[in-house]
């Protein structure tokens, strides 16, 4: 018997590997200083603003007038974002096709900005299998808010205790639960997450 009826998905770092490094790699080829330019200027608590609905080029612009002399390097994280997801999440797709096949309902909720989600959408086919998905970015609401998962429980029209959701956070799930929602907490094992998918009837 089921315990949920339907699967909701964050997208990065569950379906799609992101790392910010990849960008510079032929720029900067040193891995150390490479870590330490994401670490100190295009970084991912800066992007986060983008998940939130700030426009790339308001960033860009913001970001190079504090750091003029990595302006060029800046710009490319606009120009060049695309490089930052090199491919799927090993294992996470075949069980999204699974559940399409046995006719389970799946969803999204992920932080992404407008911008690098129009350009990503189209290359990603997977996300076809969505009956919808909530963007933070057009939102503006971003997880672990408790506001996008209200926001998303009434546009999938599932109940929150008849849905469980799957994400990389640890204050995501924990949001995510704390509403009553059933949650995994993926971590890169694809065989526990399986074994909760089974457990709760879904494959």
């Amino acid at each position: 018997m089921r315990q949920v009826d339907a699967v909701v998905w964050d997208v990065g770092r569950v379906l799609v590997q992101w790392d910010l490094s990849r960008i510079y790699r032929d720029l900067i080829p040193d891995p150390a200083e490479r870590a330490a330019f994401t670490s100190a200027v295009v970084t991912e608590d800066w992007h986060a603003q983008h998940d939130a609905g700030v426009p790339l080029a308001d960033m860009v612009a913001a970001r190079s007038a504090e750091y003029p002399q990595h302006a060029a390097l800046i710009d490319r994280y606009r120009t060049h974002w695309l490089e930052s997801v090199p491919g799927p999440v090993e294992g996470t797709h075949p069980l999204v096709e699974r559940l399409t096949a046995q006719g389970v309902p799946q969803f999204c909720i992920t932080n992404f900005g407008v911008d690098t989600w129009a350009m990503f959408r189209p290359t990603f086919p997977i996300l076809d299998h969505f009956a919808e998905i909530v963007v933070s970015g057009a939102e503006r609401l971003v997880k672990p808010d408790p506001a996008i998962f209200h926001l998303a429980a009434g546009r999938f029209d599932h109940a929150p205790d008849r849905m469980v959701f799957i994400d990389d956070n640890a204050a995501n799930v924990a949001s995510a639960a704390a509403l009553g929602w059933k949650v995994h907490h993926f971590g890169g094992d694809v065989d526990a997450l399986e074994a909760d998918l089974k457990a709760l009837g879904v494959l």
